[in-house]
């Protein structure tokens, strides 16, 4: 399996073969995962990107291969809460 770029946390391979990394890398501060949905975290990075969704091109946001959408998906959002 292919290592993500520096300072990503995951990468998805898309059918095409196109190396797609996302997502921040790192353990969080109590050495836990960073990514925790249905937290107030969860909550405020979903808030987040859907403000960065909102201002792409309806090609772009629509694309579940655009690391905005796979982290997105990761974090469970839907709108802008974080679903457990």
């Amino acid at each position: 399996m292919p290592s993500p770029r520096k300072g990503k946390a995951r990468v998805k391979i898309t059918a095409s073969g196109k190396k797609v990394s996302y997502g921040q890398a790192g353990k969080a501060k109590g050495g836990g995962p960073r990514v925790r949905p249905g937290t107030s975290k969860g909550d405020s990075y979903c808030a987040r990107s859907l403000g960065i969704k909102r201002r792409l091109s309806n090609k772009k946001r629509n694309d579940p291969n655009s690391p905005n959408n796979l982290s997105r998906k990761r974090w469970k959002c839907v709108g802008a809460k974080s679903r457990r």
